[in-house]
């Protein structure tokens, strides 16, 4: 009997200490991002990213839960400007529970020019 009140007095213990290093890692943990990686020392310019998300192409990981059509928005046209891929991000499409266990969704875009900026 003994071994068994133990065994739940360890249990919630470490069921708090997981709670409390959740809440406290949780906001860099939900924050939606650009889906690429860099490679290192990668030559070749078409091998220089990973991921679904190209310079021309943003990809955004992100949970719909806590981020909303604008912020992904404002996201995908800050990194086309940041690529100097175009001026304005297009909305492309979303893909859901594709990815990680806490952004599991994707918003696809794609990088374009405003006409005022071409003439």
């Amino acid at each position: 009997m003994y071994n068994l009140m133990e065994f739940f007095k360890l249990s919630s213990q470490k069921l708090l200490l997981s709670g409390l290093f959740f809440i406290l890692s949780g906001c860099s943990l939900l924050n939606p991002y650009v889906d690429r990686q860099r490679n290192a020392g990668a030559q070749d310019l078409s091998r220089l990213y990973s991921g679904p998300s190209t310079p021309e192409a943003p990809v955004i990981c992100f949970n719909g839960l806590w981020t909303d059509d604008e912020q992904l928005q404002e996201m995908a046209d800050n990194e086309c400007v940041k690529q100097a891929t175009g001026d304005k991000a297009e909305f492309v499409k979303k893909t859901y529970l594709d990815g990680k266990l806490l952004l599991p969704n994707h918003a696809h875009y794609k990088c374009v020019k405003n006409k005022r900026n071409q003439e």
